[in-house]
């Protein structure tokens, strides 16, 4: 029996360096009946010639086009025209190992679950690489309040289901750092039928050619502001959590990163996140020497811990 369509869904910005290899990757995954669905986001480098070629070479490959918008909106654009009975993103930039779709697929079938996922590894371009990481068996344990706790595996590391996919209408685009998280997060609320592939199959590029910007405080303020939307939104999933235990894994990633910020010596996001935490209340009394001087202007905060450090 032919197997069902599997949709792969791709944003491209300036990925002339990755496009080739991407591309073939996905092409000699051994789960063969696949589409690929590249929306180039307002390329300004060769990416939208070498995309035209591609295309006249993969007759499964469709080429959509947009000003510069984000991956998030291109991948909702992508999702339009979609065939397929499953949906998996990539990056232009990362890959796959060749059997990855069809161990996702293998799984997700014989768990009969809406979604699998499995392991990865970031690949640090000039550096050493991150270790192989694969995650827990979230379906084994308390789903919405591991969710919680943060985003539970990459944009590629899944395959689901496109009934589920068309439910959730597609990635909303309310904060931009955390698109991933919340999409996985809100997908939690639909179904709780997940498997795992306990292997490493996807890996993440790490680079500096056009990625999301890493500012630190903005990413975990809009991770924040994830979880707050979902509780709010969610609240008889997460009912049988005591009011402390919700209130520590809404804030208490905020609290810790600040610290990580701080002791990172990135001014900028400490200053952003300590800020943050005593408007909002969620800080402990040891705090306070760090807090307050985050009240000052940038420069003269910075200069001031480094001068203490000093002392």
């Amino acid at each position: 029996m032919n197997k069902p369509l599997i949709s792969v869904i791709m944003p491209c910005y300036n990925a002339e360096v990755f496009l080739e290899s991407t591309i073939a990757n996905v092409f000699r995954q051994t789960y063969s009946n696949i589409e690929l669905i590249i929306v180039d986001d307002g390329s300004t480098d060769s990416s939208p010639n070498l995309l035209c070629d591609y295309a006249k070479k993969h007759p499964t490959l469709t080429v959509l086009e947009q000003i510069n918008s984000g991956p998030y909106i291109a991948r909702n654009l992508a999702l339009q025209y979609a065939k397929g009975e499953f949906i998996a993103f990539l990056d232009a930039d990362d890959y796959w190992i060749p059997d990855c779709l069809e161990k996702l697929y293998q799984a997700l079938i014989k768990a009969n679950a809406d979604l699998s996922y499995c392991g990865w590894q970031n690949v640090v371009e000039n550096g050493e690489d991150g270790p192989q990481y694969v995650p827990p068996a979230y379906e084994q344990g308390n789903l919405h309040e591991d969710f919680l706790k943060g985003c539970p595996w990459p944009i590629h590391a899944a395959l689901t289901r496109r009934s589920i996919v068309n439910k959730l209408e597609g990635f909303s685009t309310r904060r931009f750092s955390a698109m991933d998280y919340d999409f996985w997060i809100r997908l939690s609320a639909l179904t709780q039928q997940i498997v795992r592939v306990p292997e490493v199959l996807a890996f993440y590029r790490w680079h500096h050619h056009g990625q999301i910007s890493s500012v630190k405080w903005r990413q975990v303020l809009d991770a924040w502001q994830v979880r707050k939307d979902f509780v709010d939104q969610h609240t008889e999933l997460i009912q049988h959590l005591d009011i402390s235990i919700r209130n520590e894994l809404i804030n208490e990633p905020l609290r810790s990163q600040a610290f990580e910020a701080f002791w990172k010596r990135d001014f900028v996001s400490a200053q952003k996140l300590f800020q943050t935490l005593l408007i909002n209340g969620f800080w402990r009394f040891g705090d306070i020497k760090y807090l307050i001087p985050a009240s000052l202007p940038l420069s003269m905060y910075s200069k001031l811990v480094l001068f203490l450090e000093k002392k």
